[in-house]
């Protein structure tokens, strides 16, 4: 058995693989960020390892899925069984998401799909050793989502229908995008929907993420560079935006962005040409800018951190996605569309969530919003031995929650709060414990209604009792838009 050593690695990684190549890639790639890697070539001097001073040591594994074959589950379980805190990280094939999911439910934490980039790499071992979440809620690095047409996207509270609306008329139109919300409200579901819905819905989609790659990477990264450019420039690198010409490219936490990149992107916005780094003669480009932003970049041009030119070209459409802790009443129509979703993509057998489960889900606060709520049930929907969620599925949700459980009061459940709800995420009373007007309680059963069924009003009339035109009555005399 081999060990690769860096001199300030502080953190030690096995990795289950018998590739010799592949060995000296993954463990060049996780020295980058201070780790030490071991290496076993299978199942047997995998569990052996685990008996010697530097398998007691361990901080994490990775085992690559390829390598493994049908034996990788097996390990997984082996390995679990063992050492039942200890992170497992599948490196995974793209192609092959049914052996990730056995993965999963065998017990693996968080799996890297391939070609492995070095970034994802370093996200998914940090998760490993600095995610303070456990079970359930323990965060993918990779993505799970599957690309959704904006009138697919799961929500019924005011501010998330308005910016649905205005993401809606945004598609029709050709300027730049900027949306902001905290990481995992569904910035890149919303970018991705933008795009599908644009007349260049069948040109290139390109993204890029500026908050997981070195600042200095992101200009050559998004600009191109040409030979010889800088140190390490050994061939010309198309960049991202010539790749995006014609079609659509998403820059995420663009707040990151370097401020020499950003002087660049500000001339490409207003040129519509792009000059390659090392290279002179300008290439005109046709792409429909749209980024993300986790942090107010109006805040961060005020204090100096971000061009106020560059804002002003970015933010010609501009509208924000409200954390999932502020429309919890969107929870049940959003769970139960995730696990459907899970259904449909084949890799794990249909899923319902009972009340109780819906329950416990709208009392935790998702600090780590949608995406997280969506992690939570793909681990629990793998896990789960029953055809149904019950709250006893999540019982890290359960553990994360500081107050005290809710108990029940006249057939409602106490939220945490102190605010009272039926359990699937309307709520009836006041703080101080008064029943809310009738108005309001109507108005959130019908906007919880329109969610639920995908804002089919035929439908949200028939489920609700009363006849379409009256339907359309009460939504004028609430003031709910239906827009989007």
């Amino acid at each position: 058995m081999q060990t690769v050593a860096t001199t300030q690695g502080v953190q030690l990684l096995m990795l289950v693989d018998d590739e010799p190549a592949q060995r000296r890639f993954v463990s060049a790639l996780a020295a980058r960020g201070g780790w030490r890697t071991i290496f076993a070539d299978d199942h047997e001097s995998a569990i052996a390892m685990l008996d010697t001073p530097d398998g007691m040591a361990l901080d994490a594994i990775i085992i690559d899925q390829f390598a493994l074959g049908d034996d990788c589950s097996t390990l997984v379980r082996d390995l679990r069984a063992m050492r039942p805190s200890l992170p497992i990280i599948i490196h995974a094939s793209a192609d092959d998401r049914a052996s990730t999911i056995d993965a999963v439910q065998a017990g693996a934490d968080d799996f890297v799909e391939k070609p492995l980039a070095g970034d994802r790499l370093l996200v998914a071992l940090n998760h490993a050793i600095a995610s303070h979440a456990k079970g359930e809620l323990r965060p993918f690095t990779e993505k799970l989502a599957v690309p959704l047409d904006i009138d697919e996207i799961i929500g019924s509270a005011p501010k998330f229908r308005q910016a649905l609306a205005i993401a809606a008329k945004a598609a029709r139109a050709r300027v730049p995008v900027l949306i902001e919300g905290e990481a995992g409200v569904g910035k890149d579901v919303i970018a991705r929907a933008i795009h599908a819905a644009s007349p260049r819905a069948r040109a290139p989609l390109v993204t890029i993420d500026c908050g997981i790659m070195p600042a200095k990477l992101i200009g050559p990264m998004l600009f191109g560079f040409e030979q010889g450019a800088f140190p390490g420039a050994f061939e010309r690198k198309q960049g991202r935006i010539e790749r995006a010409d014609t079609g659509t490219i998403i820059i995420h936490r663009i707040e990151e962005l370097p401020a020499d990149a950003q002087a660049m992107l500000l001339q490409v916005l207003e040129t519509r040409t792009v000059v390659p780094i090392g290279e002179t003669r300008p290439r005109t480009v046709d792409v429909r800018f749209i980024v993300t932003a986790t942090a107010s970049l109006a805040t961060r041009a005020r204090a100096g951190h971000f061009r106020e030119d560059l804002l002003a070209k970015l933010s010609a459409v501009e509208f924000s996605i409200p954390p999932l802790r502020e429309r919890l009443g969107d929870i049940p129509a959003l769970a139960r569309h995730l696990l459907g979703r899970y259904a449909t993509m084949g890799t794990i057998n249909g899923r319902s969530i009972s009340d109780d489960a819906l329950a416990l889900l709208a009392q935790y606060r998702w600090p780590g919003n949608v995406r997280q709520l969506q992690d939570c049930l793909f681990r629990a929907a793998a896990r789960a031995e029953t055809e149904s969620l019950h709250a006893s599925d999540f019982v890290a949700v359960a553990a994360a929650i500081e107050e005290p459980q809710p108990t029940s009061i006249g057939g409602h459940a106490a939220a945490s709060n102190g605010q009272r709800t039926d359990g699937i995420g309307i709520t009836l009373y006041l703080p101080d414990g008064n029943l809310r007007p009738l108005e309001e309680i109507e108005a959130d059963v019908i906007r919880l209604a329109i969610g639920h069924y995908r804002g089919r009003m035929s439908e949200v009339a028939r489920r609700l009792g009363i006849g379409r035109s009256t339907l359309y009555r009460k939504l004028a005399d609430l003031g709910i838009d239906t827009a989007a």
